[in-house]
């Protein structure tokens, strides 16, 4: 018998359901419908690749995202599969009644991996095109954090005062270019977590901005909602600052803390 349909993954356009019982096709990727395609079925996986996994039958999700991604799910494992393939990749799958089985899933890729999921029975099945999603929107993202700190920067330094936000350099824009009290240039970068890399990039915009005499003398400040150790210790050994600032406090959803003294 021949396969039920064989096609490039992520390429699933809407007449495939129609053409499921028809001879293998191969589909060129078309941007008219991509689709999240999930079965429940009961089934048997086996990997072959970089090591050999199998799964014996039961009852599972097999997920076939529309980016590609072949996902196997259990009811236990959280968030995480059982087995996956990451895209590209080529799905041919086979009606095989003559093994018992209601179909067999073949998935290959460029890398020469082979996922193989017997499939004995569909339990329920739904194909539904997403759409392209806006994405996570994180609340106290770095955008947000330095616009709160653009309109008051002496929250980080009395004194300091907001000279440009999103300065332009040859390697990039520094976060906040700040005038102290004491006359110094304060090169502010703003990260939702303050790591080594932070430290590194903080100190590679002051680097080129101490070719510009017009801004000396110069400093930089590393800003987070959280600075980590190891962040904390490479800015002392290069001379720079670095301040935890409470982004609920600096957007008033909550009042400072009061201290008896």
């Amino acid at each position: 018998m021949g396969d039920r349909f064989l096609r490039p993954l992520g390429a699933f356009t809407p007449d495939d359901k129609s053409r499921r019982g028809s001879d293998a096709q191969r589909r060129e990727p078309s941007a008219s419908l991509w689709v999240m395609r999930l079965v429940i079925a009961r089934c048997a996986v086996h990997y072959d690749g970089r090591l050999t996994a199998h799964l014996p039958m039961a009852v599972r999700l097999l997920m076939v995202k529309a980016d590609g991604c072949v996902c196997v799910h259990a009811d236990s494992g959280a968030y995480k599969p059982l087995n996956w393939m990451t895209a590209p990749n080529l799905l041919v799958e086979t009606p095989t009644p003559e093994e018992g089985l209601a179909s067999r899933w073949t998935v290959t890729n460029p890398k020469g991996e082979r996922l193989t999921i017997d499939v004995e029975e569909v339990l329920h099945e739904v194909d539904e095109p997403l759409g392209t999603g806006p994405g996570l929107v994180k609340d106290g993202v770095e955008a947000h954090l330095q616009e709160l700190l653009a309109g008051d920067p002496s929250v980080l330094e009395e004194g300091l005062v907001l000279i440009r936000r999103e300065h332009g350099t040859d390697i990039g824009p520094v976060d906040l270019l700040c005038r102290a009290a004491d006359g110094h240039t304060v090169v502010v970068e703003v990260k939702r977590r303050g790591d080594i890399d932070g430290v590194d990039q903080l100190g590679r915009y002051l680097e080129r901005l101490q070719l510009d005499s017009r801004l000396r003398p110069l400093r930089g400040v590393l800003v987070a909602q959280q600075v980590a150790p190891q962040a904390k210790v490479l800015c002392q050994a290069r001379g720079l600052a670095w301040v935890e600032v409470d982004y609920d406090l600096l957007r008033g959803a909550r009042p400072p803390d009061l201290t008896l003294f």
